[in-house]
């Protein structure tokens, strides 16, 4: 588990790049929900979630521990892609990002911008991640991986911010991707407010997480079929699971119809643009309203990156 002092460490790696985001309650939403909500905007950093934090951090240790270092390669559906693109040009280390086949449009031409090397290859996260370490291994490079304490130690700094800066929060929801997210909340939670519940949001449609948490192991699926790319994960990370079966409070599996309206709710009572994994924390507070009414609590939206034609779908759905 990461120390508070960890995470003030790393933090000014972060800061060289940009500032702490916003988090303000929301009256709308909070007429909506019946409950005091207060939203953290990751949807506000340079590449529009919170995954660059992480990058940052892991980036800064890397170049310094292992500067002669011929190029990193990792693999991702979106924002870790672009977190380890930008982290990695502004260290000066090449990058090759492998995404699956059929990935989003505009977050493949954001970490291309980037500066990455972009491969398409595999159906899914998963498959892609096998290109990535196949490639590491061909070329000499190292594997990022997605989850990795550096990672998790520098996207905690969201929940450092959020914890210094909301007043006390009954409960926290966390969307899960695989668990850098949800693990940097715990520490923290931990660290600056032990009473505050810490609830992980998943899919219905990549339910891996929400299957592990139960059964109390790593419990991987066949698919991870949803919109909420963030979240479209087959198979737990281990160790972030151990993090989050001793930390967090239960788990809220949220279907792609529910992200959808949340994404709408976002639009009308704050003009915040969300993605699906960052609207899936609404959802799941929607879900649970008549237990958080009344209570003030917490919303991680992690990341703001859509692409516009299936944005513009959703919105008109509602």
């Amino acid at each position: 588990m990461l120390s508070l002092q960890e995470v003030e460490a790393a933090a000014p790696a972060v800061y060289a790049a940009m500032p702490p985001t916003a988090q303000y309650p929301w009256p709308l939403l909070a007429r909506r929900t019946g409950c005091e909500v207060w939203v953290k905007h990751e949807n506000h950093t340079p590449i529009g979630a919170f995954k660059v934090r992480g990058g940052l951090v892991y980036l800064d240790r890397l170049k310094r521990d292992r500067p002669g270092l011929p190029g990193v390669v990792s693999a991702t559906r979106g924002n870790h892609g672009q977190s380890i693109a930008l982290a990695a040009g502004r260290a000066g280390v090449p990058a090759i990002i492998v995404v699956p086949l059929g990935n989003s449009v505009e977050k493949n031409a954001a970490m291309r911008a980037f500066g990455a090397e972009l491969v398409e290859a595999g159906h899914d996260f998963d498959a892609a991640r096998d290109v990535a370490r196949a490639l590491a291994e061909e070329r000499g490079l190292l594997m990022v991986p997605s989850f990795h304490r550096d990672l998790v130690c520098g996207v905690a700094t969201y929940a450092l911010e959020f914890f210094r800066s909301a007043p006390p929060l009954d409960t926290i929801y966390v969307p899960i991707g695989l668990g850098s997210g949800i693990c940097g909340v715990i520490a923290m939670r931990d660290a600056l407010s032990p009473s505050t519940r810490v609830v992980g949001v998943v899919s219905t449609e990549a339910p891996a997480y929400a299957l592990s948490f139960a059964a109390g192991k790593v419990v991987p699926t066949n698919s991870a079929d949803t919109m909420a790319d963030g979240m479209a994960v087959r198979g737990p990370d281990a160790e972030a699971l151990e993090v989050i079966l001793k930390g967090a409070d239960r788990m809220v599996q949220v279907s792609d119809t529910e992200i959808a309206a949340a994404m709408r709710f976002y639009y009308e009572d704050t003009h915040q643009l969300a993605e699906g994994a960052g609207a899936a924390a609404l959802a799941a507070l929607m879900q649970e309203r008549e237990r958080m009414a009344g209570k003030r609590v917490g919303l991680v939206l992690s990341g703001g990156n859509i692409d516009r034609p299936l944005y513009l779908r959703l919105l008109g759905d509602g």
